[in-house]
């Protein structure tokens, strides 16, 4: 009988299996009342109001071709990124705008699907959990609204991944010039140069600061001087979008009819505790675990702007997890990236003052799902945890300490 008892599953499992059969259930239930799911939205050819945030990327790269101001373009959208994602996407400017985005979303699936495999190759894990994962990132939403949207997140997910897999194999400093790079992409990203900093490694932390003002001047050089004051003016001035895909915590903070400025105060507090926290425990955490990815998420939380899609640079994270005891908890995080942008279609835009909140709360899903990222991710991170498999050397481990 003893035995039996000791065979029970946690209760963390058996919380974590209630999320992965909420997640499914719920994922195909609103495919079933809401058919038009992203992913059929794919071949469509409506570059204006659907592949938007790709025809605005190949505008400004058109314009930096004809020698014209790349944010003042005829595209729908306000281009939002540095000038250096304009000077990577000029060749796709001599193609037509759906011809490009068919090329450029094909292009990102591969890296992402290869970025996946990387992941799972370092962690070695076994096939048959490569290719659970692999199929649960294929079928989630994330993936799905990067696609449609011609977003870059693919091309930023690459550089965390080969970051992250050069700091393991004991190279901190191309894993700076990783990040720096990525940084130089998505400036919401900046906090994960903070890392190194908070642990005392101060040469990767020269490095990533280098590397992304390098990255960043060698954009504004190409696009010209006047391009990054007025991409600072637009990043300045954005407002913080009141949707149910934003999921930061200003986002949160407009849902409920806060002033933004109380969110990023929120989500300020957020990231600094976690950087604190992380500077206290520096010399029992390994930077090649969750640790980057707590600090991603943090940052995600503070940012203005954090549509679920930034889900996808957590992934690694996530597959750390399992590499660490934590199977069920990954399980779960991956499961709730299925449950699509529809379900912001079950909740009503004017509910009446007594229903409000419930909506709010509703449509706060993903803010909920990118909090529970950030608590795993940092939890995992904490002290006694066992480091992952890295492959190295005791030489090569030394010698990538001495260089931090």
């Amino acid at each position: 009988m003893s035995d039996l008892r000791t065979a029970r599953p946690a209760p963390t499992t058996v919380a974590a299996a209630l999320v992965v059969l909420a997640s499914l259930v719920t994922t195909v239930v609103l495919h079933v009342r809401h058919p038009d799911a992203l992913v059929t939205l794919l071949p469509l050819t409506d570059m204006r109001d659907l592949h938007v945030d790709f025809d605005t990327f190949w505008h400004s790269a058109v314009a930096l071709t004809q020698g014209a101001d790349i944010y003042e373009t005829p595209a729908k959208l306000t281009n939002l990124n540095p000038p250096l994602l304009t000077v990577l996407l000029v060749p796709f400017a001599g193609l037509d705008a759906l011809t490009a985005y068919r090329i450029f979303a094909a292009l990102t699936a591969v890296l992402v699907l290869a970025s996946v495999v990387a992941v799972a190759r370092e962690l070695r894990l076994g096939t048959g959990v490569t290719v659970a994962a692999t199929l649960v990132v294929l079928a989630s939403s994330p993936l799905h609204g990067t696609l449609v949207l011609g977003q870059i997140y693919p091309l930023l997910l690459v550089a965390l991944v080969a970051g992250w897999i050069a700091e393991r194999r004991g190279r901190p400093v191309l894993a700076a010039v990783c990040f720096g790079v990525a940084v130089a992409l998505k400036p919401s990203l900046a906090p994960l140069l903070l890392l190194p900093a908070v642990q005392r490694r101060w040469v990767p932390l020269r490095a990533g600061i280098a590397s992304a003002a390098v990255a960043t001047l060698v954009g504004v050089l190409v696009a010209g001087p006047s391009s990054a004051i007025a991409w600072l003016t637009i990043a300045l001035t954005e407002g913080v979008p009141d949707t149910v895909d934003n999921a930061s915590l200003p986002g949160l903070a407009v849902r409920f009819g806060a002033p933004s400025v109380l969110g990023l105060v929120a989500g300020l507090a957020v990231l600094v505790g976690t950087l604190v926290w992380i500077g206290r425990h520096r010399d029992r955490i390994d930077p090649a675990g969750t640790a980057p990815w707590a600090v991603i998420a943090a940052g995600l939380l503070l940012s203005p702007i954090a549509w679920h899609n930034y889900l996808l640079l957590l992934l690694p994270g996530v597959l750390v997890l399992i590499t660490l005891g934590r199977a069920a908890l990954a399980a779960a995080l991956l499961a709730v990236t299925l449950v699509p942008v529809s379900w912001n279609a079950i909740w009503p835009t004017d509910p009446g003052p007594i229903a409000e909140i419930g909506s709010d709360l509703g449509r706060s899903l993903y803010w909920a799902v990118l909090v529970a990222y950030w608590l795993a991710l940092l939890s995992a991170a904490s002290p006694g945890r066992p480091a992952p498999v890295t492959g190295e050397t005791p030489e090569s481990a030394d010698a990538g300490a001495s260089t931090g």
